[in-house]
């Protein structure tokens, strides 16, 4: 097997970042536990939201933890890949709609 940066057994030790630092660790586990909870969006909403996010961020362990819930929650692939589009959308809208400042600047040091 090919040795990678990644590697997705290092997934499954999420929970052990709390190692070094116990007290910020819980907070943070409680805080994600509590943000996942079913409330005004569904757990699969919540899920494909986070999946999205995951690919704007470029998050392989956030990828594959999404994927996987995602699926477990009830989302088909077609509302998986329309997430993804989604956020890619905004991505490049994002950066493309910086190019307003790259504009402004130049007609400032033009006129």
């Amino acid at each position: 097997m090919e040795e990678t940066y990644y590697k997705p057994e290092d997934l499954k030790k999420f929970e052990d970042v709390g190692e070094f630092g116990p007290e910020l660790a819980e907070k943070f586990f409680d805080y994600y536990g509590s943000v996942f909870k079913e409330g005004a969006l569904s757990a699969k909403e919540k899920s494909l939201i986070a999946l999205a996010v995951s690919h704007v961020l470029q998050c392989p362990y956030c990828i594959d933890a999404y994927s996987t819930d995602s699926l477990e929650k009830g989302a088909t692939e077609e509302q998986m890949m329309e997430a993804v589009h989604v956020a890619s959308a905004i991505r490049g809208g994002s950066s493309l709609v910086h190019g307003v400042q790259m504009m402004n600047n130049v007609k400032k040091k033009t006129m």
